[in-house]
């Protein structure tokens, strides 16, 4: 029976199914990662000064390219309908217009956010980026064979577009959903913290200024002690990417990601620079009266 049992699961193939399996299989694909590395190169050399956190979403707190993304595929979506109903092919070309150029703003927020993933997570968009592209070169071209009057091309072309577009919302869904690309990582931190106070050791253990790495139930913090004997403490893992905040540096008052270089400040978890665009969990500090340092989780 056992041997039966595992012919009959053989013969079914993945259990994830196709899409998922062909997803998995693209992830694993390490010849990417060389163009990914020029494109990265490309996109953080660009000289977007603070525009760079605006275009990642820290002022929305949430990435900004989901946004975005919705206009020109909402205009795309209404075109490819009214290219289904007679005399609407005005419209229907205005509707592609706007599409093509709202691409632009969207890809360009896009583009500066998959510059910080990690490299599966960048061979996915990688490819998510390359659909896209294809995408607006096809409503490109739809455009100008209508603009000359060959409306029947255009319309293919307008169609291939939506194709392409809607095989790299697919690729997208799979960076947000099952990568986690863009999401909280420090999302499940209240959760896992129980309510009151958490011994996590005494005023000694912590050196002026110097971040440290402690344990609060189930979750690790990381704190600093400054130099009037007050105490911080934030949550250690850094919810853009899961960086170890207690690798980081102490600047004005803030607290720098090792990896990607955040920064949150120190006596609220504000998040003052990007990629990440959510607050870092924050933890209330004192000393209890037998003089052991307690943390319990607070409010951001």
């Amino acid at each position: 029976m056992r041997l039966m049992s595992r012919h009959t699961h053989e013969k079914q193939g993945s259990p994830n199914g196709p899409v998922p399996a062909a997803m998995d299989t693209l992830e694993e694909q390490e010849w990417l990662d060389g163009p990914a590395a020029g494109v990265r190169r490309a996109v953080r050399a660009l000289p977007l000064g603070r525009g760079r956190d605006a275009l990642r979403g820290l002022w929305l707190g949430h990435p900004l390219h989901p946004v975005l993304v919705q206009v020109p595929i909402g205009a795309w979506t209404c075109a490819g309908i009214l290219d289904l109903l007679p005399g609407e092919s005005r419209a229907a070309r205005r509707l592609v217009a706007v599409g093509l150029v709202s691409a632009g703003p969207a890809a360009l927020a896009g583009w500066v956010d998959w510059a910080e993933q990690r490299p599966r997570q960048a061979r996915v968009g990688l490819v998510h980026a390359t659909a896209n592209l294809a995408a607006v070169t096809a409503y490109a071209a739809s455009l100008a064979y209508r603009i000359k009057g060959r409306p029947l091309l255009g319309r293919a072309l307008g169609f291939g577009g939506m194709t392409l577009a809607t095989m790299g919302g697919v690729l997208g869904g799979h960076l947000a959903y099952r990568q986690g690309a863009g999401v909280n990582h420090a999302e499940a931190v209240p959760v896992l913290v129980e309510p009151g106070w958490h011994r996590i050791g005494v005023p000694q253990d912590f050196p002026v200024g110097e971040p440290v790495r402690r344990m609060a139930d189930e979750v690790a913090v990381v704190v600093v002690r400054e130099y009037d004997g007050r105490f911080h403490a934030l949550a250690d893992r850094c919810n853009h990417m899961n960086g170890p905040l207690h690798e980081g540096k102490v600047l004005e008052g803030c607290l720098e990601c090792p990896w990607h270089g955040s920064q949150f400040r120190l006596s609220d978890g504000a998040n003052v620079q990007g990629p990440a665009t959510a607050p870092q969990p924050r933890f209330d500090c004192r000393i209890s009266p037998d003089g052991q340092v307690e943390v319990r989780l607070g409010r951001n």
